[in-house]
């Protein structure tokens, strides 16, 4: 028996659809500027992790810097009250004063929501 040969249908030039790179999540660096252990602080602390847990769970990194212990070190962000919150990133740079009890304005200060 003769053998016969079939053309297969040509294929498309077209390049294979490609997924989406996978994003690596944008990580927040975020730096806090306090005076020891005074209360408001320790307050400035504990409301910036709580924080932090509630809005960028797993994307975010504190710097806890003690002026008490580091004093030249408030020149580079140029900090004249504490406690002081900087974003370091993402860009652009954001300062935040106080205990950063008040939850919506640390919200609006950090970017992570509209102003009203």
């Amino acid at each position: 028996m003769p053998t016969t040969k079939t053309k297969t249908p040509a294929r498309s030039r077209k390049p294979a659809a490609r997924k989406p790179a996978a994003r690596k999540p944008v990580i927040w660096n975020l730096r806090l500027y306090v005076a020891g252990q005074t209360p408001k602080s320790v307050r400035a602390i504990a409301n910036l992790k709580l924080l932090c847990e509630e809005h960028l769970k797993g994307r975010y990194r504190i710097e806890l810097i003690d002026l008490r212990k580091n004093p030249q070190l408030a020149r580079g962000d140029q900090i004249v009250a504490i406690p002081t919150l900087v974003r370091k990133l993402p860009v652009p740079l954001r300062t935040v004063f106080g205990d950063l009890s008040n939850s919506v304005q640390l919200l609006v200060g950090l970017d992570l929501r509209k102003a009203d």
